[in-house]
């Protein structure tokens, strides 16, 4: 991978380092040439080296976020594991934090820095998922997220359509939202806002959003049964739960092709733009070559939703 180059200058192997050892960002990597994703034949080595190039993209998007992590310890094609609560060592760089459940604490890994990204590769993460709140605020969220999860049979243009719709609906109410690729088949609109509701008020609020989308446009349903979502596209309120996570923006997948969760402009979403164009390989030299941060309006806006606002939209409702 053209990546590697990249690593070569960054990484230091100790001197004392076995042959497939590597220090990167201060980070030892064992196994440095372990392949994570057979069909690349990209390894450790490689996924640092995009953290490397893409760190001053993704951090803002996971600087301070509990996080939910897809571990693959051997790799894509071996087992794969939703990791929550995080017990296991993991390098320094990577930062613990201990958050209050309902019956419990829960400990999170939280990546603050270049290092911290390496630290994820060293123990086995190939994605990773973040809150909508970061911990020093951790009962106010500062975003809302809108999923899309399509069938699998639905056409590509149906989605973006779809997308287009919850944008609309959304500046009807006055939010600007941003768009990303999930690394699937699904789209992600995200709404920044100002820390201020609790969650329910987000929970109440994204579900009565999305229930009135889907009231008014039969592609669309809320509910998460198989059986019923045959031919739509499931808009995924949940992910505006407490705990819930989503993917990260510039977050690489654990699926075949190692997809990456891209962020993209409106007017570049269409019918030409297909999800599999950003991946491993790619994703790193396209955030290169492009003249213009698609989200670089995203960390600007200043928008709350407002007592009002959730009045409005909720009837008065709780979820």
């Amino acid at each position: 991978m053209a990546a590697r180059a990249k690593i070569a200058r960054t990484a230091e192997p100790a001197r004392s380092a076995a042959p497939s050892e590597a220090v990167v960002e201060g980070v030892r990597l064992t196994h440095a040439d372990r392949v994570l994703y057979p069909e690349q034949g990209a390894t450790k080595l490689d996924l640092a080296a995009y953290y490397l190039a893409i760190a001053d993209f993704i951090l803002p998007h996971v600087e301070g976020r509990p996080t939910t992590l897809v571990r693959c310890p051997a790799g894509l094609g071996e087992p794969c594991f939703y990791q929550k609560h995080v017990k296991y060592w993991a390098p320094a760089p990577v930062r613990r934090v201990r958050i209050q459940e309902k019956h419990k604490e829960g400990e999170y890994l939280i990546a603050d820095s270049r290092a911290a990204l390496v630290g994820l590769v060293q123990i086995g993460i190939l994605e990773i998922h973040t809150w909508n709140s970061v911990v020093a605020d951790v009962e106010r969220p500062n975003r809302l997220v809108f999923d899309l999860d399509p069938d699998t049979e639905l056409p590509w243009e149906e989605t973006v359509d779809g997308a287009r719709l919850v944008r609309d609906r959304l500046a009807e109410i006055g939010f600007e939202s941003f768009v990303k690729t999930t690394g699937g088949k699904g789209l992600h609109v995200v709404v920044p806002i100002e820390p201020g509701p609790s969650w329910d008020e987000c929970a109440a609020f994204s579900r009565a959003v999305s229930e009135a989308i889907a009231a008014r446009d039969r592609r669309f349903i809320t509910t998460m049964s198989k059986a019923k979502r045959h031919g739509k596209i499931f808009l995924d309120w949940l992910r505006n739960v407490r705990g819930a996570t989503s993917v990260s923006a510039y977050s690489p997948r654990a699926k075949p092709g190692a997809p990456v969760s891209m962020p993209v402009a409106w007017d570049q979403l269409g019918p030409d733009l297909k999800p599999a164009q950003f991946n491993l390989s790619t994703a790193a030299a396209i955030v290169r070559r492009r003249k213009v941060d698609p989200w670089k309006r995203y960390a600007k806006v200043r928008q709350a939703l407002t007592p009002e606002m959730i009045a409005i939209a909720t009837g008065g409702k709780k979820i």
